[in-house]
């Protein structure tokens, strides 16, 4: 017998993307459900990556801000909200492939509940959980959904 796994906490349908969905939607997504994250997915339900926050900081602060070696103090820029929004329409009709980010680690649904939570403490977000035979996103482990599993035992 085998001790329980990812697929135990694991919301097996969660909000995904697909490829072709736009910037715009995305970031529905996340301001609506507090994401940090939400994968991303082709026609196959094949996992792609994940669009997110970070992404998005990236596409609101000015280039000489994300220049590698670049300015490390940026406190002359003066900035406001309304110039943060402008940056961030240029994007908003674009497809989120613009913003995915490959590098998540991944599970397998038979990962160990404690390598699992492991995991999700490590990275501090949401984890996809990824068919290893076909790529394909089976589900994504996230606090909510643990703290949900754990609450639900019997003392």
């Amino acid at each position: 017998m085998s001790g329980p796994t990812a697929r135990d906490v694991m919301d097996p349908k969660p909000t995904v993307l697909a490829a072709t969905d736009t910037v715009s939607k995305g970031i529905g997504y996340i301001m609506s459900g507090r994401f940090r994250n939400v994968p991303i997915v082709d026609g196959r339900g094949c996992y792609l990556g994940v669009f997110g926050v970070d992404c998005l900081l990236r596409l609101v602060l000015p280039q000489a801000a994300l220049v590698e070696h670049g300015l490390t103090d940026i406190s002359f820029v003066s900035d406001n909200l309304k110039d943060l929004r402008r940056r961030l329409h240029e994007y908003e009709d674009k497809p989120v492939t613009v913003c995915l980010s490959d590098e998540a680690t991944v599970i397998r649904p038979d990962t160990p509940l404690l390598e699992t939570l492991l995991v999700l403490h490590q990275t501090r977000r949401s984890v996809p959980v990824v068919n290893p035979e076909d790529g394909c996103l089976v589900g994504v482990v996230s606090y909510w959904d643990v703290g949900k599993a754990i609450l639900a035992q019997e003392v």
